[in-house]
């Protein structure tokens, strides 16, 4: 299997140089896939492996617009279409500096898998742009949407690709995406989810994610015969996954201690409560400060400049920020502070090394394409909502959600258990394999 795997991956970074993003959430898959491939010879037989890591179709073109100065300014935008075997391809647009091709192919190569996982039929996709929406007026990055979405609206539909947000790209951004997107095809469709709840959004979707990575994690404990009550729990980031995901800590009885951004990190011992956490709120997701404005109000927690969360003592960790923000020694240092239980709601934010850490230790390790697809899972919701007409209540989509969480893990188990010990990387993996290369195989060769 090594030879074997350590082949395909040399086929693939000939053929997708510079891309290591790409080529890191490819590898994962395939070490975890190759051996049900052998023992599986039909999927060896139709190629279905070198099929999937090449995107059904990329758009990549030029933005122009005009920024509130007059002078014209011109980024690149994505569409990455990866696989639609089981469904539309599903989605968010990403609008950050890094955004680059081989980043957007691995998002993309993610979703696919993940959006598998959820049970609703739905296929992967992922875009974006290069272009930074911080210390952007609501002007200029209005006519920067409508610039993007004036090449984007030929490739989209509610039955072919529907994008959602992602980093850079939320309530604002989708307005006028959808604005634009209406106007330009004069039809009012679910093309887009993360819509505003008045005008065909869904309840729930921006605690989604926070959300559905908690049950996850509380799915796999009580796998164990535990729970979450009373357990410290480090959060890594402090935007919309990291919120939500330490409010729904709260509401299974945990104590949540930190929260981070770029600058660094707050540790408050005494836990992060309910007034703390929207103190948080206000000051992110309306006053725009830094994390670090927490310990001028709560003088008992402290503010470490530069660093992760994952030096600190804890019981569960909930790594909730960027891609690869957990590397061996951080892995390290979780297991020599106690930590049994990682669960991701970025994505990949462990590095290969990392992993290995964890399942060394076999620690419970819930990987993004699994732990963190409650967010897609309520896109699907909205297009749900959409087709029909109708609004669901919260209730109803929070039950929806927690049910499919439950489902993911069933699926894990199902697909990962080796005795008493379940390994999620290969559960998830092999699970979201074999649901889209039999349809793949139903399909024919296309």
């Amino acid at each position: 299997m090594a030879d074997a795997l350590a082949a395909f991956m040399e086929k693939v970074k000939a053929r997708n140089p510079g891309e290591p993003e790409f080529h890191q959430a490819v590898h994962e898959v395939v070490a975890s896939v190759l051996p049900f491939v052998d023992k599986n010879p039909k999927y060896k037989k139709a190629k279905i492996l070198d099929r999937m890591v090449e995107p059904e179709r990329v758009i990549m073109f030029r933005v122009p617009w005009q920024d509130d100065k007059g002078e014209v300014q011109v980024n690149r935008g994505f569409r990455v279409e990866m696989s639609s075997a089981i469904g539309p391809y599903k989605g968010g647009l990403r609008f950050h500096p890094t955004v680059y091709l081989g980043m957007l192919k691995f998002l993309a190569f993610e979703q696919v898998y993940k959006n598998a996982l959820t049970t609703l039929p739905m296929g992967g996709g992922k875009g974006g742009s290069d272009f930074d929406p911080k210390g952007k007026s609501d002007n200029e990055v209005m006519r920067f949407c409508q610039s993007f979405m004036t090449e984007l609206f030929r490739h989209i539909g509610p039955d072919t690709d529907v994008p959602a947000g992602d980093i850079g790209v939320g309530g604002r951004e989708i307005g006028f995406l959808f604005g634009q997107y209406k106007r330009l095809r004069n039809e009012f469709t679910g093309v887009l989810t993360g819509k505003g709840i008045k005008w065909g959004g869904s309840l729930i979707r921006p605690e989604a994610t926070g959300y559905g990575q908690v049950y996850f994690a509380d799915e796999m404990v009580k796998y164990r015969g535990d729970s979450l009550e009373g357990k410290v729990c480090t959060v890594s980031g402090s935007g919309n996954v990291a919120q939500y995901c330490t409010e729904k800590l709260l509401d299974m009885g945990a104590k949540p201690i930190t929260l981070s951004d770029s600058g660094g990190t707050i540790h408050d011992p005494d836990g992060i409560d309910r007034e703390k956490l929207a103190f948080v709120l206000d000051l992110k997701n309306v006053k725009r400060a830094r994390i670090s404005e927490y310990v001028k109000t709560y003088k008992k927690a402290k503010y470490i400049e530069g660093k992760r969360p994952w030096g600190i003592k804890c019981d569960c960790a909930f790594p909730s920020a960027t891609q690869n923000e957990i590397n061996e020694a951080d892995a390290k240092a979780l297991m020599k502070n106690g930590c049994f239980l990682v669960s991701e709601g970025a994505n990949m934010p462990s590095t290969p090394e990392a992993i290995e850490v964890y399942q060394a230790a076999r620690i419970l390790y819930g990987l993004g394409k699994a732990a963190n697809a409650g967010g897609v899972a309520t896109s699907g919701l909205e297009m749900s909502q959409n087709s029909l007409r109708l609004s669901w209540t919260r209730k109803e989509v929070d039950e929806r959600l927690h049910n499919i969480m439950k489902a993911i893990h069933s699926q894990c188990v199902e697909y990962g258990k080796e005795g008493k010990y379940v390994n999620y990387v290969n559960g998830a993996n092999i699970a979201g394999f074999k649901k889209v290369a039999d349809a793949m195989l139903d399909q024919g060769l296309v």
